[in-house]
């Protein structure tokens, strides 16, 4: 089975190009694997009967790869064939290492960040191989032992990571599942059928793995929240600016015009840092960027529209030169009256879509057979 590559860096830290790339690179092929996988896992479950019994895990799973995977897409659009400065180093950083937005399929709304998905996965995946015996040779003792020292190996990394408060349970429970690991081994080398005691020990080192993941990423929440809070704002900040520019050229351009209100997001305040506070705070973010893009919208559609006629136009004037009625008395005089009216600032939208629906018309009486 595959695993998640292992990101560079750090939050907070611009990563290296080098370093971007290789990961990338990595991570794309991860995902075509993993997705294969999940997909051979569902085929067979489903094909022994038991899609039922396995679809909280398998869901997880899936919207763990999703996740990953939409991440993976805002990363390659922000290292843009490597075109990339120390700004694009550091967002792709925040990128990898802060949490995962939009994943609402996790359990309680749980943000984890890019390589704890991964290793989440990792082990879920692991987990319904196990319990389908899809793992090549999972019938041997042997193989699924040295699966559950590497997990150990992962768990005792994620103990690490634990408060102080908590590390001494953590700690003992670790020690509890080596022993028992020890104590299979022991007896599997003796020659005895282990396989009865492996499978709840893989449930538990599993459960466990995932446990101390989903507690470290709880842990981290607020302050993964209060980091996509700015991260967000700044970014509505950028999108205001360049909508007030949008809004003018197009009142300028087009009459009538959209009569939507940019959204201040200064109006907002500043970002909290509590935890009852950044939640919605966190909501009213994502009003603005809705109000935001629906105004964006409006006011492209709008803009597009008169470039429409004006193509249009250009389109009907060529069709009656090639065919040698541009010089007829109507055209010429339907021509300028249009053109009049879409080069006016507002251009009266109604008058010039009639104009150059006459002209379509005269033109449409001169080619007449």
């Amino acid at each position: 089975m595959t695993t998640a590559p292992t990101p560079p860096g750090r939050l907070g830290e611009a990563l290296e190009p080098a370093d971007i790339q290789r990961y990338l690179g990595e991570l794309d092929t991860w995902l075509r694997v993993r997705r294969s996988e999940l997909e051979e896992l569902d085929a067979a479950a489903l094909g022994a009967g038991r899609g039922g019994e396995l679809t909280g895990d398998m869901s997880l799973a899936l919207a763990l790869w999703k996740a990953i995977s939409d991440r993976y897409q805002l990363v390659v659009a922000t290292w843009d064939g490597g075109r990339v400065l120390q700004q694009e180093r550091e967002r792709i950083s925040a990128l990898v290492w802060g949490r995962l937005d939009g994943a609402t399929d996790l359990p309680g709304g749980l943000a984890v960040s890019l390589p704890e998905a991964g290793r989440l996965c990792d082990a879920l995946t692991g987990q319904l191989r196990n319990r389908l015996a899809l793992v090549p040779g999972a019938d041997k003792s042997a193989a699924r032992i040295r699966e559950l020292r590497a997990q150990l190996e992962r768990i005792r990394d994620q103990v690490g990571l634990e408060p102080a408060l908590t590390r001494d349970s953590a700690v003992d429970k670790l020690a509890g599942l080596m022993a028992r690991l020890q104590e299979v081994t022991a007896r599997a080398e003796r020659g005895a059928d282990v396989g009865g005691l492996l499978g709840p020990l893989e449930v538990e080192a599993t459960t466990f793995e995932r446990d101390l993941i989903v507690g470290n990423a709880r842990r981290r929440d607020a302050r993964g929240q209060v980091i996509s809070a700015r991260e967000l704002r700044a970014d509505l900040e950028q999108r205001e600016t360049a909508l007030e520019k949008l809004a003018a050229t197009c009142v300028m351009t087009v009459d009538p015009a959209p009569r939507y209100a940019v959204p201040d997001v200064e109006a907002l305040g500043p970002v909290p840092v509590t935890t009852d506070a950044i939640g919605p705070y966190l909501k009213k973010l994502d009003r603005v960027s809705q109000a935001l893009e629906i105004a964006q919208h409006a006011y492209a559609d709008a803009l597009a529209e008169h470039e429409q006629l004006v193509g249009l136009l250009d389109a009907h004037v060529a069709k009656a030169r090639a065919v040698g009625v541009a010089g007829h008395p109507d055209l010429v005089e339907s021509e300028r009256a249009a053109r009049a009216v879409l080069d006016r600032r507002p251009t009266p939208m109604a008058v010039a879509r009639q104009l150059v629906s006459t002209y379509q018309t005269w033109l449409a009486k001169e080619t007449r057979p």
